[in-house]
């Protein structure tokens, strides 16, 4: 989307409603409620245009868009340009002088470096992301899976929980 179709407020205040709520953490434990600003965030064009900051989506549309990631830009019938970009945004580039454990970073994303050497189960060359309020996503090209786990809890307090979606969806496998 670029800056300039991005939808005015008028267009889009009907749908507010249909947003996911944030969350935050009780002091006593358990969640309730934010009023944190974060909250009314997106009802304003930000800045900078990032998944960060503003972008929200279905988990419909999530979920085909990392289809599409899994199937090397193809999904439908219909072929996106992403081949050598892609692999260069989810292969490992930086080099950290974090211990050996840390895992690895491509130009988009965290990069499993393969049992052993990253912290997170799933096969060599699994490719992952967190988002701020609780979000995380990997897909495992060698398995052809991706997992979604999607929580709106700021400080995020589900990190455990999103761990255990994904060890669980591994032992899954046939």
């Amino acid at each position: 989307m670029s800056p300039t179709s991005y939808p005015q407020i008028s267009q889009t205040s009907q749908k507010w409603k249909r947003l996911a709520v944030l969350y935050a953490p009780k002091k006593d434990g358990g969640i309730e409620r934010s009023t944190s600003p974060a909250q009314d965030s997106f009802k304003k064009k930000p800045v900078l245009l990032l998944g960060g900051a503003g972008l929200v989506s279905t988990i419909e549309d999530y979920s085909r868009f990392y289809m599409t990631l899994l199937n090397d830009g193809q999904l439908d019938g219909v072929r996106l340009e992403i081949g050598r970009t892609h692999a260069k945004r989810s292969s490992r580039h930086a080099r950290t002088r974090q211990p050996r454990r840390r895992g690895g970073f491509g130009l988009a994303f965290s990069v499993n470096l393969g049992p052993g050497r990253s912290p997170e189960v799933g096969s060599r060359g699994t490719y992952s992301w967190g988002g701020a309020a609780g979000t995380s996503f990997w897909i495992d090209p060698q398995e052809h899976m991706f997992g979604i786990f999607l929580i709106q809890v700021l400080p995020p307090t589900g990190i455990p929980a999103a761990e255990q979606f994904r060890r669980l969806a591994y032992l899954a496998l046939e």
